[in-house]
Formats: C-alpha cells, sequence, structure tokens
C-alpha cells in the first residue's frame, strides 16, 4: 500500500458538500442513518443506538438476497461535531473484526470525512479489503454523498469514488485525453472510438461504442475543465448523424446527463475520483425513476471500467 495508511489499516477519506452538523446527523441520528448505511442494495433494521462512550448500536443489515447480517457497535470516543471511535462486528460470542476511527471537519464550508479502520495485521486488513471491494462496501459512502444531496438540496445524483494508485496529474490525462478514454471507458466487450474530440470549456465529442451485436453514438460537451481537479460534461446518446436519441435498450433513460468528475490527491501518487451523475435539464418522472432504480446497475458499469482504469495505469 502507498503512504495513505498503515498496512493494518484501510482509510477512507470522503468531502461532502454539506455542513458538518449535517453530516454528524446523517451518521448518529438513528432515523437518518437507516436511510443510508450499508453497501448498494442493502437496508437495515436498527434495534438500539446508544451514542454514548460504553453505549451499543445493534442492527440487522439485510442483503438484497434476502440474508440478514447481525452487527453491534460499541463506542469508545463519542465528541460531537468531531470524533467517533468504535469497535465493530464484536458481540458476546466473538471478538470485534476491527476498530473504527472517524474524524469530522469543516473545510470551507463542506464536511471532511476521514475514517480508519485498524485491524489486527497486515494480512487480515488485505483481506478485509479485498472483501469491501467485492461488496462494494465503499458503496456505503456514496450513498451518504446522494442522502445529504437530497435531503438538504432536494437533488437526486449517482455518486461513486475510486482511489487509483496514480498521480493526479496522470489520472487527470486518463479522463481527457482520447486515446486513453477510448482503452478504460467502455462497457465490457465493447470497443470505444472517437470520431471528434475537442476536449477544453466550450468543445465537444462525438464517439462511438460497439461490439458485434449493437453500435452506439453519443456526444459529450465540456463545461469545465480545471486542470488536474475538476472535469464536468454533459452526455446524450445520437445517432451516427449526431441526431440526439435515447439508449437502444433503455427508451426512458433520461435525454441529458450531467458528469461531474472531481480528483483529490491522497498523496504522491494516490487520486481519489469522484463522480457524480445527475439528470441535466428536464426530465419526466418516469425517467427520473428510472435513473434512480438503476443506481446499482451504474455502480457495476462504473466499477467495471475503473478496473480497466486500474489496469491500465499499472501498465
Amino acid at each position: 500500500m502507498s503512504e495513505f495508511s498503515a498496512p493494518n489499516e484501510i482509510r477512507i477519506v470522503r468531502i461532502y458538500d454539506a455542513p458538518l452538523q449535517a453530516v454528524w446527523d446523517a451518521w448518529t441520528d438513528q432515523a437518518q442513518v437507516g436511510l443510508w448505511w450499508g453497501p448498494r442494495g442493502f437496508t437495515i433494521t436498527t434495534h438500539s443506538k446508544d451514542l454514548r462512550v460504553g453505549g451499543h448500536w445493534t442492527y440487522t443489515m439485510h442483503g438484497p438476497d434476502g440474508t440478514d447480517y447481525p452487527n453491534s457497535t460499541l463506542y469508545h470516543e463519542v465528541e460531537p461535531l468531531r470524533k467517533l471511535v468504535y469497535d465493530h462486528g464484536g458481540n458476546a460470542d466473538r471478538p470485534p473484526l476491527f476498530r473504527v476511527t472517524v474524524l469530522f471537519d469543516e473545510v470551507d464550508g463542506k464536511t471532511r470525512m476521514d475514517m480508519t479502520m485498524a485491524l489486527a495485521d497486515a494480512e487480515t486488513a488485505a483481506q478485509t479489503r479485498t472483501f469491501i471491494r467485492h461488496a462494494n462496501g465503499e458503496s456505503t459512502w456514496d450513498r451518504l454523498a446522494e442522502y445529504l444531496g437530497k435531503r438538504l438540496e432536494d437533488e437526486e445524483k449517482f455518486v461513486i469514488n475510486r482511489s487509483f494508485e496514480a498521480p493526479q496529474d496522470v489520472v487527470f490525462d486518463m479522463w481527457t485525453t482520447p486515446e486513453h478514454l477510448a482503452r478504460w471507458l467502455p462497457p465490457a466487450g465493447m470497443e470505444m472510438r472517437f470520431l471528434r474530440a475537442d476536449i477544453r470549456p466550450g468543445g465537444g465529442s462525438f464517439y462511438c461504442m460497439s461490439n458485434p451485436m449493437i453500435t452506439m453514438y453519443g456526444r459529450a460537451q465540456y463545461e469545465e475543465i480545471q486542470r488536474p481537479k475538476l472535469l464536468v460534461y454533459t452526455q446524450q446518446f445520437c445517432d451516427e448523424h449526431e441526431n440526439i436519441s435515447r439508449h437502444p435498450m433503455a427508451p426512458t433513460w433520461p435525454e441529458t446527463m450531467r458528469t461531474k468528475v472531481e480528483f483529490n490527491a491522497e498523496g504522491p501518487n494516490r487520486t481519489r475520483v469522484t463522480v457524480t451523475w445527475d439528470v441535466a435539464g428536464k426530465a419526466t418522472a418516469e425517467e427520473l425513476a428510472v435513473f434512480l432504480a438503476h443506481r446499482s446497475s451504474m455502480t457495476q458499469g462504473w466499477s467495471g471500467s475503473f478496473d480497466k482504469l486500474e489496469a491500465v495505469l499499472a501498465a
């Protein structure tokens, strides 16, 4: 691992566009935490939540396949609006799986969450990291961002994060250089080629994605580019003449989507990418419902592309 965390630790940092009080309340209020806690597709039932030193949070996590996962949290430190320290996973019959320290800080009107899970040793940490990856465990913190956006601004969003072991400039180039984009962005089994690419504020691109069974065209319009920190663009499906169309297999998908990509350095050779997707312009109630219903499949799709980006960066 990088200098970002110790070998026996798993560290996750997020910046939420929300006041510190709102993020703290989302974590600590029993009614709110039940609306976002857990990987995408999971729900929870809280049996008791006693937020104090020595108190417990006891809950059951319900998997999308119907499996129930009992959970218990024991709080060691509770500093309102500042810090939580707790053991996760222990009960009367077994020791805790790991100790969690969460720090909350206000940064320019936003909230920085810095969470560290400390495990027994590096091997256990590596195993847990793999488990979290396969279970989409980090989508929990993406769901928190979505929840805060809906609660505070009444905005419906899709959010996904991934950290890459590469410098910020290099990762930024992977998103803004057409030949790099074509190597990792398309879904598994599809090839991508740019028919036109003018990646600058006010510029646009026209591209094609295909496999032996289907060919799709799309176009992007770039609204904001701040190297190496920010990229904002809108996307639409279109035909080969750039006339606006709809996804060939999802005719009620919204016509125009906006993608916001934020690049944050987590060290000299580590970069966290945050993708926020929302509907641009008007959308019908049916289109918005389709967008919200497909957050799990969007997670799978972006995760597959991110896996390919990791491979490209490693090569």
